[in-house]
């Protein structure tokens, strides 16, 4: 089944973060069906954090694809976002315990955010991007560092922390993307979705 000419093609976001739904709406993007990947986030032993993350994008990619295949033809966008502080690969913390070990890690010091993109297009071929920025905390007094986590805003981020939220209060300098850091590099995904026909621009 291919798209009548001037159709544009249908999109399936490969994800579960609100987040990343959040920040395409604020582009004019609205995908056509949202089907979270189930796969194993699990880093390798030894995986660099960028390696982590193209792997982790284009297995979620992958994953939805199979499950979608029998459908109309579509684009299939998921991305994987990793905050590391050197080699050292941050978990999403679902405890409070966790959280605190991230921001005690994070505190006074710069780490990176990376999140690689993964497109596969109607025609199955895949095209990835990796977007990494830099972001320096203040020294968190522990006051703040508590506050923080009695707030619950933390749960299940990267890094244990929200640049969108409270969080933003402990950002002394960003370098790179912003959205990035939220979860999804949006300069990035426009053009990538433009080089395979999704104008968001056309929706309009």
């Amino acid at each position: 089944m291919g798209l009548i000419e001037g159709q544009r093609p249908h999109l399936i976001l490969a994800s579960q973060s609100p987040r990343r739904l959040e920040l395409l709406a604020q582009i004019g993007v609205a995908p056509d069906q949202v089907i979270p990947a189930d796969i194993d986030e699990t880093p390798r032993h030894k995986e660099l954090p960028r390696a982590t993350a193209l792997r982790l994008a284009e297995e979620k990619a992958r994953a939805v694809a199979a499950t979608s295949a029998e459908g109309e033809p579509a684009l299939i966008l998921a991305a994987d976002t990793i905050v590391a502080c050197g080699r050292r690969i941050l978990p999403k913390p679902s405890t409070k315990r966790d959280a605190q070990i991230c921001l005690n890690l994070l505190s006074g010091r710069a780490h990176r955010v990376t999140t690689a993109l993964a497109l596969i297009d109607i025609h199955g071929h895949l095209r990835t991007r990796f977007v990494m920025t830099r972001v320096h905390f203040k020294r968190l007094e522990e006051r703040e560092r508590d506050a923080y986590l009695e707030s619950g805003e933390w749960r299940g981020l990267a890094g244990g922390y929200g640049i969108q939220g409270r969080a933003a209060a402990f950002v002394k300098s960003i370098n790179g993307s912003y959205s990035n850091v939220v979860g999804l590099p949006l300069f990035e995904t426009v053009n990538m979705l433009n080089a395979v026909g999704f104008s968001i621009w056309s929706q309009l």
